[in-house]
């Protein structure tokens, strides 16, 4: 899911998928600080990305155009970001089924380094664009990417604002202002190398698109208070991916898959609040390896509807509270995967009981308290459900041997239920911190329990491991500059 889950499908798939759940973890960027002239408290709440205000809602709206600070540094859109972490889990990987280049548990590690580009461009155009490197996977890689081309208000009769605007972007939900976004969601940053849940489990809409595809879309805020966008998505080319170090996730899109995002906020005496839905259907040739997707089988498609939900309490910034709740629906059809995965099979494997049809129900729900913007804790809850089917959630391999053990469902299920709680020290990101706006530092310490995992309480595996064994600690260090 980060979803305590998986966004990336690389075999073995429970270990990469991990390893990958890092991407698109930022959006606190300093030089937004610069640009604007105002504190990272302005725009996010604990005065560090990516949770949004108000303030921070209207700029990214805004095409990232706004201005307001001085001096060369306002001028100059680039920042960078490091994130180190150690992590330890309940029972380590069993041997040589752990990451490659680390051990079996309590791993110190480089998450990920980024560069930045991002600000405004002219008064009507803006973006942000995240360049990575991999300390897990040991590579280069675009990550996420929101250019916004043209922006522009328009006055309406009754002091009424109408703003319109497009972006090209590479990830469905990357555009999103509102702080239940998927791309944006909490947890905002998770261990990569421990196990996480099955990627089959995991929603179209939750991140799976996220930097293999090409989007445009087209948004309009009205009053500051409704926000309509709409659009269509493409995977990219293999030859595009592999130049910017991805890879096929589910496949390859075999028409462009149309997404639609509508909400509606109200803000009142340090108060704010939103109730949103989102839509968003892909058909595809799923992947067969890396860079190659086949329809030989069949297609598979994804229907995905989601409502979502959130309050903000910031009064005048000592103490600030916030609410979150999202629920996705998912029906799909993967006719192609399972008929590409029973046609290599070896002669004799059973064919399991399951048909090509199923859904998957996720519900994520979280809250946060901060002090003075400085100490924060965060209390979440993410659980996900669906139609049992051994083809997709087993893992066993195409020659009828065992998967990794470690990412099995002996049962066939996706069902995980996940418990998140974070304490975090955010020492700077004020107005008059140390280096204000050039650097900001987040200091975390995460836990993460396990009550199910990929079907099961008790020995979900088949191989004696239980979902508790998964639970797992993370303490990281976040440096923005």
């Amino acid at each position: 899911m980060r979803f305590v889950g998986a966004r990336h499908f690389i075999a073995p798939g429970i270990v990469t998928a991990g390893l990958a759940a890092m991407t698109g973890t930022a959006q606190a960027v300093p030089d937004f600080a610069s640009q604007t002239g105002q504190p990272c408290t302005a725009c996010h709440v604990g005065a560090f990305g990516p949770q949004l205000t108000p303030f921070g809602r209207a700029f990214k709206i805004s095409g990232y155009t706004q201005q307001g600070g001085d001096g060369t540094a306002a001028a100059i859109p680039l920042s960078a970001m490091v994130l180190t972490s150690f992590n330890n889990t309940k029972s380590a990987w069993p041997d040589g089924s752990q990451p490659t280049d680390f051990g079996r548990n309590n791993n110190f590690a480089i998450d990920q380094i980024s560069i930045f580009a991002a600000g405004r461009i002219t008064d009507w155009a803006g973006a942000f664009v995240q360049g990575t490197y991999s300390g897990l996977l040991k590579s280069f890689y675009l990550d996420q990417v929101d250019v916004r081309p043209f922006t522009k208000a328009f006055d309406l009769p009754n002091t009424k604002e109408l703003r319109v605007g497009v972006t090209l972007n590479n990830n469905p939900t990357v555009t999103d202002p509102y702080n239940t976004a998927l791309a944006w969601g909490y947890p905002y940053v998770t261990s990569g190398l421990v196990p996480t849940p099955t990627p089959a489990g995991t929603p179209l809409l939750a991140n799976t698109l996220s930097n293999r595809s090409i989007g445009i879309t087209a948004y309009a805020w009205y009053d500051r208070s409704f926000y309509l966008e709409a659009g269509a998505y493409s995977s990219m080319s293999p030859w595009v991916m592999g130049r910017l170090g991805e890879r096929f996730g589910p496949g390859a899109t075999q028409n462009l898959a149309p997404y639609v995002r509508a909400a509606y906020e109200w803000n009142w005496n340090g108060q704010s609040a939103h109730v949103g839905a989102s839509f968003l259907h892909a058909s595809f040739n799923p992947a067969t390896d890396t860079f190659t997707a086949d329809g030989t089988y069949g297609r598979d498609n994804y229907t995905d509807y989601a409502v979502d939900g959130g309050y903000q309490f910031y009064g005048d910034g000592t103490h600030i509270v916030s609410i979150y709740g999202l629920f996705i629906h998912e029906d799909r059809s993967l006719n192609g995967t399972v008929g590409s995965y029973l046609a290599k099979l070896a002669p004799g494997t059973p064919a399991f009981a399951a048909g090509p049809g199923s859904k998957i129900d996720h519900l994520r729900i979280e809250a946060s308290y901060w002090y003075q913007n400085t100490y924060g804790f965060t209390l979440g809850y993410q659980g996900t459900w669906g139609t049992p089917a051994p083809v997709l959630f087993t893992t066993i391999n195409p020659d009828n041997t065992p998967g990794n053990p470690v990412g099995n469902s002996v049962n066939g299920k996706p069902n995980t239920d996940a418990f998140l709680m974070e304490a975090n020290w955010v020492p700077f990101g004020k107005q008059d911190s140390w280096a204000a706006p050039f650097a900001n530092l987040k200091l975390g310490i995460q836990y993460i329990a396990y009550t199910r995992f990929n079907g099961g309480s008790k020995n979900y595996d088949g191989n004696g491991r239980n979902a508790s064994d998964n639970n797992t600690l993370y303490v990281f260090a976040w440096l923005m500059f």
